[in-house]
């Protein structure tokens, strides 16, 4: 026989520098092998000029999406089904735009989805669109469907003319065969997995599609559990003969303990469709996360809502921005939901405001329906002309800016600790007190050990009240800037353990090294000098007067009207304070004093300032010094920061809107300013003959105009607290050693940690049947 001649004989092999010019080889749909454990799903595609394409965050908006026959040919599949997930594109807004027909000027409808489903709409264009036609669309479509693919359709007069419908015309005389028709056939066999040619193969019968629902509704059941727990997913080592193999195998082992059905269907499982991968449980919980925001976008409905953002950093140092959702809900009740989080290059007003209207646009939420932002007073947010609320405001003109009133709030309390010099040196010697009592986890035990003995003490000569919660052990706190709250409980902390913090001062005194002695001496003589406790106590008693302000500006439900009522009872006890109850004030301090043998001056001796003998005589006795220059002189800087701070608020709008808050019962409606209100501030909201008979509705108090207004002004932001707990929650979820998480994964994650009563309420087998719907799977769930 002659020599075998290979194919290689008959080709040519190209050179190196052709083969990095040829076209990537990419698997065919045909080949699914996505669900195999140790591959990736297809979230992320790089198109020939290696741009990557990102299926969780594609364009919606019709007029501005890339045509889909300018994606490749291989990923072309995947994306259709991303889209179709999403739906098509109906936002619901306000005002349509009137198109350019001087004679009959029209505009679109809202009330054509309802007629046509397959219809798209774009704000960015004013045209519409066809989603079927979209999705399977030739770049050599006829002209009737070029129209509503690529060019659009906005000559508005041709809709709902009878037999010259142009939708009608496009959906085609023929109900069979038309382009339309196809599209739509199309899009529901791509949909319909069970129908497809690989499952007629397969041939699966009604007891194998059971089998797979229950051990895909097991591995649904874990990753929620672990996803609203906050812990990790995956081990180190998920081998079937490691000793750890991970939070979720090992949750899903338990499960398969308890219930002998399911642990035959683990065990049945195909090898290359056993779901078990980190892609799949990733993908699970995605689901999740679009479930819940898919019902926070239901529950706002057609509403009016405003947007709460605040940045911060993660654990891998990127910055993070979060986004919260204000809102009224159909009973009434005020919503701040969290509605995801965003990684952002930089924090520039310009890369955030995009960033957040690709986020409402992803759900259909119209930009035109904010009616309020809620930020912190950063020079990017607030800026007037560049501003992040200054660009919003271009585009609608009805979203008032409120600055963060628990910021306001905390820059006024760290302003008024700093402005006078005996106030400023006392928290400084606090910061000092804190850090020499916890500078060593001994000292700490020793702290605790001491606070212990003097609550036992206490509490066996009845002067101390028991009970459940009461009295517990912990440690000094320091006061930081930063932190809401921190001060308040920096003082009320001291004052608790302020005999313990003395002891252990004193056994730092006796024990410790030279160095160490000297400082502990000087922190100790500090702290038991009567300056010192009288102003803990003085600083104690303004604090928490302005602390219960920061806790109540923190909660969900509080609206802008209450706040500043809020803002004004606490100026009113801090004058109340300065008025009344510098006796009571004295009184304490004293018998603290006498408690703890700290020497307490002659209050009716004439007072000598050391550091005015050189400049003359001042005859003031020492309770005129501690009265004028310590209890005068800090609560007026107290109330004089926070008149500054809250200044803002005297603005029209909020003044206002305190005309629906009145105090009590028998106060009437300032009708003439809330009327004034809808017409300067809410014009677009109302029409004319709702603005006509509102008047009327006042005078008899009647709901239904009434209640428009009232919801707009509880729409109104109050504090940023939502969108920094939910940093609170990304630093429990995305800790030192779970660094390396995705920023999809991190966001979907903090969805259903942080907004727990929807994604526990969500139902099992929808879950089953988006996921899927999800990708082409290799084995049926339905």
């Amino acid at each position: 026989m002659g020599k075998s001649v290979t194919i290689d004989k008959f080709f040519q092999r190209k050179r190196g520098s052709e083969l990095g010019h040829a076209a990537p080889i990419t698997p065919s749909l045909a080949s699914n092998d996505n669900d195999l454990p140790s591959e990736n799903p297809p979230k992320r595609f790089r198109n020939p000029d290696g741009e990557e394409v990102d299926l969780n965050s594609l364009e919606r908006d019709p007029g501005l999406r890339r045509q889909i026959w300018e994606y490749p040919l291989d990923q072309r599949e995947e994306i259709r089904r991303a889209y179709l997930n999403l739906k098509a594109y109906q936002p619901i807004l306000q005002d349509y735009p009137l198109n350019k027909d001087i004679k009959h000027p029209r505009r679109f409808q809202f009330t054509w989805y309802e007629l046509f489903h397959w219809l798209e709409y774009s704000p960015a264009k004013d045209k519409a669109y066809c989603f079927p036609c979209f999705l399977f669309n030739k770049p050599s479509g006829c002209k009737n469907q070029t129209a509503f693919v690529v060019d659009g359709f906005d000559s508005w007069k041709k809709v709902r003319s009878g037999k010259a419908c142009a939708f009608l015309g496009h959906i085609g005389k023929d109900n069979l065969s038309s382009l339309h028709r196809n599209a739509e056939k199309a899009c529901e066999d791509l949909m319909n997995q069970p129908q497809h040619i690989s499952r007629r193969f397969d041939n699966f019968n009604a007891g194998q599609v059971a089998t797979n629902r229950l051990r895909l509704r097991a591995h649904i059941l874990v990753v929620r559990l672990l996803a609203l727990q906050g812990i990790p997913f995956r081990g180190h080592d998920e081998k079937s003969d490691s000793s750890n193999r991970g939070n979720f195998l090992e949750f899903l082992d338990v499960l398969a303990m308890e219930n002998d059905e399911l642990s035959k269907a683990i065990a049945k499982a195909p090898k290359n469709a056993k779901y078990t991968s980190h892609d799949i449980q990733k993908q699970i919980l995605h689901v999740f996360s679009v479930r819940v925001k898919n019902a926070i976008r239901e529950e706002i409905g057609v509403a009016k809502y405003c947007i709460i953002v605040d940045e911060a950093r993660d654990e891998s140092k990127k910055e993070q921005m979060s986004i919260v959702l204000r809102f009224v809900d159909t009973n009434g009740f005020i919503q701040e939901r969290f509605f995801g989080l965003v990684h952002v290059s930089d924090t520039a007003a310009l890369t955030l405001k995009n960033a957040i209207y690709s986020a409402l646009a992803h759900y259909n939420l119209d930009v035109q329906n904010i009616r309020g932002q809620g930020y912190d007073g950063a020079s990017n947010m607030r800026g007037e002309f560049n501003g992040l609320q200054a660009l919003i405001m271009k585009d609608c003109k009805a979203a008032y800016y409120v600055h963060c009133f628990a910021h306001r709030l905390q820059l006024a309390l760290v302003a008024a600790a700093k402005n006078l010099t005996p106030i400023h040196m006392f928290f400084d010697k606090l910061i000092s007190i804190v850090n020499m009592v916890g500078a060593s986890c001994k000292r700490n035990d020793e702290l605790k050990k001491a606070h212990a003995d003097d609550i036992a003490h206490l509490t066996s000569i009845n002067e101390l009240e028991t009970g459940s919660g009461l009295n517990q052990i912990g440690t000094l706190q320091r006061a930081a800037d930063t932190r809401w709250s921190s001060h308040f409980r920096s003082l009320s902390g001291l004052i608790r353990m302020f005999s313990a913090a003395c002891t252990v001062l004193l056994k730092v005194m006796e024990e410790g090294l030279p160095s160490q002695r000297a400082d502990a001496t000087s922190v100790y003589d500090e702290m038991t000098s009567f300056d010192f406790v009288f102003i803990l106590h003085l600083m104690s008693e303004i604090m928490g007067i302005t602390d219960f302000l920061c806790q109540t500006l923190q909660s969900k439900s509080q609206d802008i009207s209450n706040a500043m009522e809020l803002v004004s009872s606490t100026k009113r006890l801090l004058q109340e304070l300065r008025d009344d109850k510098w006796d009571n004030l004295l009184e304490k301090v004293k018998s603290f004093c006498v408690a703890r043998n700290i020497n307490i001056p002659d209050f009716s001796a004439q007072y000598v300032d050391r550091r005015r003998r050189a400049r003359g005589h001042q005859d003031i006795t020492i309770e005129h010094h501690y009265r004028v220059d310590f209890f005068y002189a800090a609560i007026d800087s107290q109330m004089q920061e926070i008149n500054v701070r809250f200044s803002e608020d005297a603005t029209e709008l909020l003044m206002l809107s305190s005309a629906l808050n009145p105090q009590n019962a028998s106060e009437a409606l300032r009708i003439l300013d809330i009327c004034k209100l809808v017409d300067k501030f809410y014009a677009q909201d109302f029409t004319s003959e709702e603005k006509e008979s509102l008047k009327m509705q006042l005078n008899h108090y009647e709901h239904n105009v009434v209640k428009g207004v009232i919801v707009l002004v509880l729409t109104l932001p109050v504090s940023t607290a939502t969108a920094e707990r939910s940093f609170s929650a990304m630093n429990i979820v995305k800790t030192r050693l779970r660094s390396k998480m995705e920023d999809a994964f991190l966001s979907d994650a903090l969805m259903v940690f942080i907004e727990r009563e929807i994604a526990k309420s969500l139902s099992i087998d929808a879950i089953i049947e988006d996921f899927e719907n999800f990708k082409e799977r290799r084995i049926p769930f339905s």
